[in-house]
């Protein structure tokens, strides 16, 4: 398939809350998946949402077995997660530092939940439930985010952490 722009903050297009999808196992919901991989294999992302590539559908995948964005973090399995719906399992919040293919060489901490459960579909149309605890939550929670209109900026408490990634963590 294809490798795509990023759409960037800034863009009107990623405010926007995303419809869902009605029809499984078509090919132009393939083909957008396989474009959402090659895209965030290509920009070195742990996931990535359909507004980001330029598609109003609530269509997410993550996934990572190693990234140099995130070097310290345990892996996440591969998922491809459509119209998904995450319930909070605790109240317990955690701050994290965060980048965003659309917020290129900008972090920041944000609290997110530390335990959720994840339900949606798969490209076939097949139900989807996973709990999932903390980086691998906080992915969940960052897309989940996208395809509602919400960008991680939006998140962070105290603008003092938020930057530039060689400021942030100039030794």
């Amino acid at each position: 398939m294809a490798i795509k722009s990023v759409v960037k903050l800034g863009n009107k297009q990623l405010a926007n809350p995303s419809l869902p999808v009605e029809h499984f196992k078509s090919a132009e919901l393939f083909e957008l998946i396989q474009d959402m991989l090659d895209t965030m294999k290509e920009k070195g992302g742990v996931g990535i949402a359909a507004p980001q590539i330029g598609h109003n559908r609530r269509v997410i995948i993550f996934g990572f077995e190693k990234n140099e964005r995130y070097p310290n973090e345990k892996p996440v399995p591969f998922t491809i997660l459509i119209n998904p719906i995450i319930e909070i399992l605790s109240d317990e919040m955690v701050d994290g530092w965060e980048g965003c293919l659309s917020v290129p060489g900008l972090r920041g901490l944000v609290p997110r939940y530390q335990k959720i459960r994840y339900s949606g579909f798969d490209a076939e149309g097949n139900p989807i439930s996973q709990v999932a605890e903390g980086f691998h939550a906080r992915v969940v929670q960052h897309e989940c985010d996208h395809i509602d209109g919400i960008l991680f900026p939006q998140r962070i408490k105290d603008m003092r952490f938020f930057g530039f990634e060689e400021e942030i963590f100039a030794k």
